[in-house]
This record gives C-alpha cells, sequence and structure tokens, in this order.
C-alpha cells in the first residue's frame, strides 16, 4: 500500500512540474524535428540567401570545425555540428535575437548563445588562414599593379581605414567605449588589397580610441617601419600621420598636381570603404541597424574577426552582399575591382578621367605590364 501511495505522489507531482515548466514538454518535439530537418538540402540560392556562403565553402567549413564541436555524447539530444554552424551563419547574416533564432531551429535561446559561442571560437583559429598580410615579393607586386589599375598611383601594398561597429554597453569602463557619435561601440582597423579582401584586421580597441593611435600600436605599421614593403606603401585619410610607409592626401591643395593626387588618392580608397559597406551588409550583426552585437567586448571582437574572414572567402567566391545567387563566369572572380573602376570612372567626370592619366604621365611612373615584365 506504501508503494502505490509512493507512485501516485510521484505521479502527481510529475504533473505539477510539467505545469509549472511547459517548455520541458517541447524538448523532444524540438529534437525530432531537428534530426529530420536537412538544412544543406535546400537550393544553391537559398543557401546564400540565408547564410551567405555557397555550398561547398559550408562544407568546408563544417570540416574544420567538426571535430571540435561534436558532443562526446548523444544524451539530452546533442545538437550536431551542422545545426551549430548553420545556426551561428544565420547569426552573422542577419543580426536579430536569439530567441527568434532559436524558434526556426527548435532551440532555447540559451541553447543559441552556447551555439555562436562554441563556433565563433572554433573559426577563429582558422582567422590566419583566410587573413593574410602579402609578405613575399610576388605577392607584394601583384598588389601593386592591382592598385595601380585602380588609382594609377604605385607601389601601393594596402589601404587601411577604420569602422564603428555598435555593441552592447558594457557594465565596466562605459565611458571609453562610447565613440564619437554618441553610442558603444568597437573601433577597428583594417587594410584591404584591390580585390575587396582583407588583408589584416584589429578588433580590440574601444569606440574612443583613434585611428592613428590603434595604427601606431599594429603589427603592420611595426613593419612597415622596419621596411618589410619592400619599397612599398600604404594609404590612409587624413586621421593617420603622413610617413614615409602610410601617405595621406593634401590638406590644402593649392597646385593642379595635388588637386590630382588626391583625386587619385581617393579612387584608390574607395576599395577599403566599399569593403567595409559590404562587410556590414553580409553580416547584418555588425550593421547599427541589428542594434549591434549584444554580447562582452571579447566575444564581439571574435565575431568581427570571423566576419571578416567569411568575408573574405565570399569575395573569392564572387558572392554578392545578400545576394541569392553566386556569381557564375570567368568574370565574376575581379568584379570588386572592376566595379572599383567604374565607380572611380564616375566620380570623377569627363575632366577627371585624362587628368589620372596625366598624373602618372607627370610623375613618371607607369610600370610595365605583366606581360612586359615576363618577357
Amino acid at each position: 500500500m506504501a508503494a502505490v501511495q509512493r507512485i501516485l505522489f510521484l505521479n502527481q507531482r510529475r504533473r505539477l512540474r510539467r505545469r509549472r515548466n511547459p517548455r520541458g514538454q517541447l524538448v523532444r518535439p524540438n529534437a525530432v524535428r531537428r534530426l529530420n530537418l536537412d538544412l544543406l538540402d535546400l537550393p544553391d540560392d537559398v543557401l546564400c540567401d540565408r547564410y551567405r556562403l555557397p555550398r561547398e565553402e559550408i562544407m568546408v567549413l563544417l570540416g574544420l570545425v567538426q571535430e571540435e564541436l561534436t558532443r562526446r555524447t548523444k544524451r539530452n539530444y546533442a545538437l550536431s555540428p551542422t545545426i551549430q554552424l548553420l545556426t551561428t551563419l544565420r547569426f552573422y547574416a542577419t543580426g536579430g535575437f536569439l530567441q527568434t533564432l532559436g524558434d526556426a531551429y527548435g532551440l532555447s535561446k540559451a541553447a543559441v548563445c552556447k551555439c555562436v559561442h562554441a563556433v565563433t571560437k572554433a573559426l577563429l583559429r582558422h582567422a590566419p588562414t583566410y587573413i593574410t598580410f602579402p609578405r613575399t615579393r610576388d605577392a607584394l607586386q601583384g598588389t601593386k599593379i592591382g592598385f595601380h589599375a585602380i588609382g594609377s598611383i604605385p607601389g601601393i601594398v594596402g589601404v587601411v581605414d577604420g569602422t564603428l561597429i555598435p555593441i552592447h554597453t558594457p557594465s565596466l569602463l562605459s565611458p571609453i567605449y562610447t565613440c564619437r557619435k554618441g553610442y558603444s561601440a568597437l573601433n577597428i582597423q583594417v587594410i584591404c588589397n584591390h580585390q575587396g579582401l582583407f588583408t589584416d584586421i584589429v578588433a580590440k580597441w574601444p569606440g574612443s580610441t583613434h585611428d592613428s593611435f590603434i595604427w601606431a600600436n599594429s603589427g603592420v605599421c611595426q613593419m612597415a617601419s622596419r621596411g618589410a614593403f619592400a619599397g612599398g606603401h600604404v594609404l590612409g585619410d587624413s586621421g593617420y600621420p603622413l610617413r614615409s610607409f602610410i601617405h595621406t592626401p593634401v590638406l590644402n591643395p593649392q597646385t593642379e598636381a595635388e588637386e590630382r593626387y588626391n583625386m587619385a588618392h581617393r579612387r584608390t580608397c574607395s576599395v577599403v570603404e566599399r569593403a567595409l559597406g559590404i562587410l556590414k551588409m553580409r553580416f547584418r550583426c555588425l550593421h547599427k541597424s541589428s542594434g549591434g552585437l549584444r554580447c562582452s567586448p571579447e566575444r564581439s571582437c571574435a565575431i568581427i574577426v570571423v566576419c571578416a574572414m567569411l568575408h573574405n572567402i565570399a569575395v573569392l567566391d564572387s558572392v554578392g552582399p545578400g545576394s541569392s545567387r553566386p556569381a557564375a563566369g570567368p568574370l565574376a572572380r575581379p568584379r570588386v575591382l572592376e566595379a572599383g573602376r567604374r565607380s572611380a570612372r564616375s566620380a570623377a567626370g569627363p575632366r577627371g578621367r585624362p587628368r589620372v592619366r596625366s598624373l602618372a604621365a607627370l610623375l613618371q611612373i607607369v610600370p610595365k605590364s605583366a606581360a612586359d615584365q615576363q618577357r
């Protein structure tokens, strides 16, 4: 009789727990839903639109992080590496609330947060493979030729610029994260090549830090001061100091040559400005319209670096920002450079085109073509 009463008591307590925690009843249905959901069977255009990467690159990323994301046990319906990766990519692409993202995959808010943190940490280890500054002589020469085709300025190995990424106001030292625009942010420095690829990124300084301070304490600046650019230099805006290895525009141009130089400087620096705009359009979690990154500054820095790495992968695969379909054909890969040429020509106008061409003739800096150099 005592055993029967004990069983009845346990059943009653179980029913009360279910009433108090109705979410516990959704664990098994959500797990079955995830097991029967194969998101990689979606069409290519849908994958590019939702996750900003084609199927082949998603599979490559899955191979990089699969071993680290695989759970040691299958108890409690452990999440598969595929679900964790796709959930994180969807967060990067939309920047939406974690609860809303979790409802689409049958996950709780805490589970989505853990997925984003684990996948970001796993991908961050592979960032140096995709974000590399040219160091060999051939790589530097190719970058110089590419930039010369845009603005007719020789010897450019990269263009540097800074951007503000909004974040949630931290509880500690919140004033130093307030940027000049009045909201909490991180000041990120990037260096871009002629193809729109990020070759260097510094993501660790609060929003109140000046661009020149970030540049002076960066590894590329230390490299350039030792003469590692093989006679090359970097272009930057007026916020950076003028040095032999970084050239800035003339503040008060007095001669026609100085005006032509400023025009060529603007055309060349527009590459990094477009690259930053494409980065924020492709991964909306970095854009101000999404409300900023609602996590700690340390995790925000890791997310920014991983998004820059994924941006390079998308550019190499000729995937446009927010495009529902990857570009195809032999002319798809250098379209960032071609778009830069078209925008620079339209911005210069009919009088600006011969001016930039005459700048190269005036300074006698027109190098030989690649075919002549091979001969």
